[in-house]
């Protein structure tokens, strides 16, 4: 019973604040305490708690002037109408690491709270052998991703625009006036990209 209300005080200060503190962390607590028990008791109670151990969530790495733009466009759009985002067509490229290590961390979390920054792990674009590919989508649908040879620069990011994006405006069946937006790369912001 001590044992459940001990660990129960660290389900909601602890692990609330240091979720990735492990069984063994808890183990250690208890022993300088002066109480033993097992990693599997832990697991037990800390269930009864609500809680359980699971893999971090990988979320891109933000500063904060990043999250604060972010959510100024929500806000800005958040009561636009929903035929203005059907005239909208949206691109990006992504690296796909083919070969490297995937480490995974556990956290003590509440399944409501997956996305808490604490329960998850920033990622980098980094690492082994990877591919780049560019894309687009918008309401009407996705178009076949282009595969980039070599390292993008703006010269590539014309010849893939040029190549890639009206095609998939007429196959996704835009209507007139549609709207191109991606994000503020350096390659996508170029003056001759704009152009």
């Amino acid at each position: 019973r001590s044992i459940s209300l001990f660990l129960g005080l660290h389900a909601r200060s602890q692990l609330r604040d240091q979720p990735r503190t492990t069984r063994q962390d808890l183990v250690n607590d208890l022993k300088t305490a002066g109480t033993t028990v097992s990693k599997k008791t832990i697991s037990n109670t800390l269930r009864c708690h609500g809680l359980k151990s699971c893999s971090a969530c990988k979320v891109p790495l933000l500063k904060p002037a990043h999250v604060k733009a972010r959510l100024k466009f929500a806000n800005d759009h958040l009561d636009d109408p929903e035929e203005e985002w059907e005239k909208v067509i949206l691109s990006d490229e992504t690296k796909i690491e083919l070969f490297c290590l995937k480490s995974t961390r556990h956290v003590w979390r509440k399944k409501k709270d997956e996305y808490n920054p604490k329960n998850t792990i920033p990622t980098v674009k980094h690492g082994g052998g990877n591919i780049i590919l560019w894309g687009c989508f918008s309401a009407k649908g996705t178009r076949r991703p282009h595969c980039i040879e070599g390292r993008m620069d703006g010269a590539i990011y014309h010849e893939i625009l040029a190549n890639n994006l009206l095609p998939s405006v007429r196959a996704l069946k835009m209507s007139l006036g549609w709207i191109f937006q991606h994000d503020n790369d350096p390659k996508h912001t170029a003056r001759a990209t704009k152009e």
